[in-house]
Order: C-alpha cells, then structure tokens, then sequence
C-alpha cells in the first residue's frame, strides 16, 4: 500500500467516444486485483451543475449514487467493474467548479483579488481532484477528463493537470493519452498522423502523456508502435494497442495482456503483481457460453439512444451470467405502441420491462403494454415510472377508475392514483431536488421481492418526483395490486405485484443502478429466471 496517494490522469484526442471510462475501469480493476485501494472520478467540462436536468438523448442515462448525486453515466462503469460506492466526489463540472468559485467571491474569500481562470479556478480544480485522495480511503485515484484536448471547455483542466504534476512531484503521477489510429481503407495501412497532432496539443499546453493508449481496428505492428513511441516522446513499451473488443467485460483483459498496469505502476514506482481476475474471469467464461437464450422487450421513450437505458442494459448481462442465459433485449418505442399492434410487438417475448421515464410522452403506449402482459401471464418488471404505470393501469382496468392517471401527466385527472410527493409541492428549482439517493424499504415476506433478495430490509437508489397516492391504497390492494414494499418512514409505496401473476413487480426505485460484475441485481436475476421459466412451459 502507497503512504501516499497518487493520481493518473486519463485524457483523450482525436475523436470523442473512444471509450475513456471503459480504460479507466479497466485500469482501475486491474490496479484493485492487486490489492491497491483504487477509485475513478469524472472531470465533466459542460457548465450544467450536473446532468440532472439533461435530456437522455443529449447525454445518455443520468446516474444515481448512494449519497444522491445525479452523475455521468461513465460513474455506472465504474462501480460496475469495481464494485465500490461512488459519491458526490466522483463526478465533477464545470458549472459546479464556477459556482463553488462565485460562492467565494460573494462571500468575500477574495477581498482585493482579481479572481481568474488562473489561479483560482485551476485550483479549485485541483482541490476537487485531491479530495478523494486526501480522505485516506485510496492508495491510488484514477481522473478522467471529459472531452478531448484541444477543446476550449477542457483547457482549464489541463492546465490543473499541469500544475498538479509540478506540485505532487515525480512518480506521484501518470498521464494517459487515449487517441485513434485510424485505418484507411483507401490506402490499406493505418494512420499515426492523428494521435501524433493530439500529443502535440497536449504538450502545447504543458503536458507531457507518459503513457499512449491507441483505439485501433486492426492490430498495432511493431513499427507503427515504434514510430508512435520516438514521435510522441514516449517509451515503446508506454504504446498500448486498444483493439475493438465484443464486450466492454473483455478490455480488463486485453489491458493485461497490454501490460497497461505494468507500465502504470513503473511510473508510478509501485510495485507490480499479478492481478486477481478469478472472479471476474468466471463471470466473462457463463456470459459467453450461455446454456439458453430469452428475449426480453425494453418499453422506453428514448430506445434510439443506447446510453439511455446503460444501466438497465448492463443489469441484464450481470443477471444473464448468473443465469447462464443470454439476454436478447429488444427495444420497443412506447410512442409507437398502442392497443392495434401490442399483440404484435410483444407476444412473442420472454418478459417485459417497462422503463423509468418523465413527461406524457409515450404514456399510453407504456400502459398498454402493462395491460398486455398482465392479462396473458408475461413476467413484467416496471422500475420508477414503469412502476406508476403499472398502478395507473390496473386502476383504469381492473378497478374501473375511469381517467386515473399521475398528476404529472394530467394535473386535472379525477383520480390521482400517482400524485406529486408532499415534500415537491413548494419546489421551484428543478436541478438536483427531486427524491434522490439510497433509501430503506421494508419488504414484506412471501412476496416476490423478498424471494429474489432473501431479505425484508432493503436499501435502494431514488430519482422522482411524484409517488403512489395512498389516498387510494386499500382501494388498489382490495382489488388484487399487493403494495409489499413500503419505506419504513414516510410510508411510501416502494413495490407493487401481482400474487395471482406469474412473476409481476413494479418498484419505485432504480434497482440497475446497484448491479455490479461481482453482484447482479438480485432483481434483475429473479425477474430473468422468471423469463426463462416462461419461456419453457410456454
């Protein structure tokens, strides 16, 4: 173990999406499997505070931590390979490095300064960055900065890094360079010109990468790496090959094989063991040979989107794995499903998820398929908005609540079986106010629930506004709908099922964003048994 923390730093060039938070993970695990105490933050450079208030489509899932901070979505790879809690902490940005910065101003902390990007942004930066070090929880902190280099937004970023590596001293820290060759067909031969211009621009602004992590189609040959490792100023051994893998669970891997973590620890004057993977290893062996196949129906509003639905997405290959299934997931626009066609887009499914979600748009569709699976035995999992309209839809069918809905859809509905939480209703702002973080749930025994978890006392992570209504509770339990999950405090509905269905669960929390590598969702486990039994008898 380190006396004293050290910080590498993950920056990218050439092109965005070449997969930061996937080697960042994957060092990460790698460093964890040989006994260092490992953590990842994300340096974000949009202004938002956070992306609470982001459209999926514009940024992908917001993730959710324990501690209740809407983060990047790259936070969910990072406790996923790691298995570790992230907070607050671990996801940074621009706007709340501004904000925190102004905060002081207006206070007075800068009486007779001039405040400026330099110093003083750049140090509250590097305050951000050594906050998760300096706690004494970790011997090593890995930092991804958004974006790539050479981007306005990202400079100041660079410029603490800058800083940070003067201050800390040497073998205290370690760049890493993640940049694109690129292959062209045209010519037959791969192209270092790109990731040369993207070292050059990070030396233009101080830093030097010790480390190249190169995205590549095709193999890296001796040579190439050679001329990458004399015209980027780098060692040879410090050229790491990032070749496109089937599965992000494979890249843990291929960074050994690669020696990433070798190489990283020599900078960083550690010493090198051979990582643990046994684990993580039996995982990737039951999720590549499954023993059988299900297919599972994904009603969502933003299913163009893959990000959109990260967690939900990656849930299902933990809970595949365990089950020793693949998982087909089959994406279904609830804006395009209605009543004519819900035969035919679900019928031929295994089970059915519906969504987490906010606004009106594609409700409809959403209870429709609630309805169909309902009445034809299709196990069905409903997470946060999935959940109300499992509610608003047996109220409107089976009880005869003509018009029930969710007040947030319609604020005039005659029967507001989900309605706004009593602690939203003087609530203005709209970042980072809603129900969010790890809360208890009393789970009642011989439900479903407390099958899948083993356990009637349960901590889950929130993000909503509005909640069952219980002004209509008995009504809703008479009538067959089981409330079996209930928060200890407030008396919040938690869970919803169906006893008389084969497998019908609806929960007010986000149970995907608990999944990890090491431990599936037991959830998401149950509710994939559930669909292989189906699709065995049926």
């Amino acid at each position: 173990m380190t006396t004293n923390p050290k910080y590498i730093f993950v920056t990218g060039g050439v092109s965005s999406s070449l997969g930061k938070g996937i080697i960042a993970a994957s060092l990460a695990k790698l460093l964890q499997a040989q006994g260092y105490r490992t953590t990842i933050q994300k340096l974000d450079p949009y202004i938002n505070i956070d992306p609470g208030t982001l459209n999926p489509y514009e940024h992908g899932e917001c993730y959710v931590t324990d501690d209740g901070a809407e983060t990047d979505l790259d936070l969910g790879h990072y406790e996923r390979f790691l298995n570790v809690p992230t907070s607050q902490a671990n996801n940074v940005t621009t706007g709340r490095i501004y904000q925190s910065v102004i905060d002081k101003e207006r206070r007075g902390e800068f009486l007779g300064k001039t405040v400026q990007v330099i110093p003083h942004i750049t140090d509250e930066i590097k305050h951000r960055i050594q906050i998760l070090g300096n706690s004494g929880d970790y011997d090593i902190v890995i930092t991804e900065i958004g974006g790539t280099v050479g981007d306005i937004e990202s400079l100041p970023y660079v410029e603490a890094v800058r800083q940070l590596e003067w201050d800390l001293g040497e073998h205290n820290t370690c760049v890493i360079h993640l940049t694109l060759v690129p292959y062209l067909s045209a010519a037959g031969e791969l192209k270092t010109k790109p990731t040369q211009h993207s070292v050059k621009t990070l030396m233009e602004s101080g830093v030097q990468a010790d480390i190249l992590v190169c995205r590549t189609e095709h193999e890296l040959s001796d040579s190439i790496k050679t001329k990458l490792a004399r015209f980027c100023n780098v060692k040879k051994e410090a050229v790491i090959q990032s070749i496109d893998a089937s599965t992000i669970y494979d890249v843990p891997n291929l960074m050994l094989e690669e020696q990433l973590d070798k190489v990283v620890l020599k900078q960083l004057d550690l010493e090198s063991n051979q990582p643990d993977l046994g684990r993580w290893n039996e995982f990737l062996k039951r999720h590549k040979n499954p023993k059988g196949e299900v297919t599972i129906g994904l009603i969502g509003k933003y299913v163009e989107l893959q990000d959109s639905y990260k967690s939900i997405l990656e849930a299902f290959i933990h809970a595949g794995a365990e089950n020793e299934v693949k998982v087909n997931v089959e994406s279904i626009h609830s804006e395009y499903l209605s009543t004519d066609d819900v035969e035919k887009k679900l019928s031929h499914l295994d089970g059915v998820l519906v969504a987490p979600g906010f606004g009106e748009r594609g409700i409809e569709g959403k209870i429709d398929a609630v309805r169909y699976v309902r009445e034809h035995n299709i196990p069905f999992l409903g997470i946060c908005l999935g959940m109300q309209m499992a509610v608003i839809e047996y109220a409107r069918n089976v009880l005869g609540l003509e018009g029930a809905n969710s007040t947030e859809m319609d604020e005039n509905t005659p029967h507001p079986v989900i309605d706004l939480m009593e602690s939203q209703k003087n609530v203005v702002n709209k970042g980072g106010t809603m129900r969010l973080g790890s809360w208890d749930c009393k789970v009642e025994n011989d439900s479903i629930t407390y099958k899948s978890y083993g356990t009637t006392d349960i901590k889950e992570r929130h993000r909503h506004r509005f909640e069952f209504n219980n002004d209509y509770k008995a009504q809703i339990e008479a009538a067959g709908l089981k409330t079996t999950g209930l928060n200890p405090e407030t008396g919040l509905v938690e869970i919803v099922e169906l006893p008389t269905h084969n497998w019908f669960v609806g929960v007010q929390y986000h149970p995907e964003y608990k999944s990890t590598v090491a431990n599936p969702h037991p959830l998401f486990v149950s509710f994939v048994a559930a669909a292989l039994k189906y699709k065995i008898e049926n």
